[in-house]
């Protein structure tokens, strides 16, 4: 939905706050609906949370309403529009999901978005736990230092989609993969860090640099996308967003079946595998990381309005 000139910092903060909104949900319902409706439901705390749950589906249902009447679909316009105009072609939805599926490099980002929100995602669920058997801390404390993952959201994944967008001004696609590869990379040393942190002192200030870097590598995942298949970007980001979550059941299950420091040690191995995989991205039209050159200077997001004619005012409607 977004120009390419800052589709990075766009996409990295709406999804950034996206997650964030998890995070706020929970503590906004949890500590303030939830004993609100138990109030109204004289202590019945079943019939108080399924009442709860009501709360964040209204506000979803709304939201979606108002953003159908009030937003674009596009940069240029709405869709409709733009096929009416000829500004944008008709393609079909299955025809759109093969183009993104047969792309080489959305398997590669694929991979690359699994190794970051995937693992943000598994540490959303094993942080607390972590904190809880490693430094025998309370439910409460090991709850509460975990969050500071999922609140980095804030501003770093914004962050990487803002440097992502500036290293492609300065040296185009092949900037955009630098940074995220090197996102990952340090994503993946912090990892192994994180895993042979001996002190709660210094788990925590490891674990909000690792937050830091998984979530600026989630950013500037998100600014490749739209490059990859412009024509079939939806397709492209649903196959990639799937990634993260496949990403997160396979990390899900180290950290289920193995020790702590085992499952680290994969997750870090893993990242790093795919901070690497930057050298094969090879975007048709655009830089590479091997290989220079110059970005074609064609605005590939967005089609180019077909040239119509002028007709003379002064011409009757027949002979127009």
């Amino acid at each position: 939905m977004f120009t390419k000139e800052v589709v990075g910092t766009a996409n990295a903060l709406a999804a950034g706050w996206g997650n964030l909104g998890a995070g706020a949900s929970s503590l906004i319902i949890g500590a303030g609906i939830f004993p609100l409706f138990k109030l109204i439901c004289n202590g019945d705390a079943n019939l108080a949370w399924r009442w709860s749950s009501t709360v964040p589906a209204v506000v979803a249902f709304a939201t979606g309403i108002i953003i159908y009447f009030i937003s674009d679909d596009a940069p240029k316009g709405n869709y409709s529009e733009m096929k009416k105009n000829g500004i944008m072609p008709e393609v079909s939805a299955a025809v759109s999901f093969r183009a993104g599926a047969v792309n080489f490099n959305t398997w590669i980002v694929f991979i690359q978005y699994a190794a970051c929100f995937g693992v943000e995602l598994t540490m959303n669920n094993a942080a607390a736990t972590y904190f809880k058997d490693k430094f025998g801390l309370t439910t409460e404390s090991a709850a509460a230092i975990a969050s500071i993952f999922g609140w980095m959201n804030l501003f770093a994944r914004g962050l990487g989609g803002y440097i992502c967008d500036k290293s492609n001004a300065w040296m185009g696609m092949k900037g955009r993969i630098i940074s995220n590869s090197a996102f990952l990379a340090f994503e993946g040393v912090f990892i192994f860090i994180f895993a042979n942190s001996t002190s709660l002192a210094a788990a925590i200030v490891v674990m909000i640099f690792f937050s830091l870097f998984v979530q600026a590598a989630e950013g500037s995942t998100f600014g490749i996308v739209p490059y990859i298949k412009p024509e079939a970007t939806g397709s492209v980001s649903g196959i990639v967003g799937a990634g993260g979550n496949v990403g997160a059941v396979l990390f899900g299950l180290c950290f289920r079946q193995l020790d702590y420091k085992s499952a680290f040690y994969i997750t870090g191995s893993v990242v790093l595998v795919s901070s690497i995989l930057g050298l094969v991205i090879v975007i048709k039209g655009q830089s590479s990381f091997i290989c220079g050159g110059t970005d074609t200077d064609i605005n590939e997001m967005e089609p180019t309005t077909l040239a119509v004619p002028e007709v003379d005012k002064d011409v009757d409607d027949d002979d127009a």
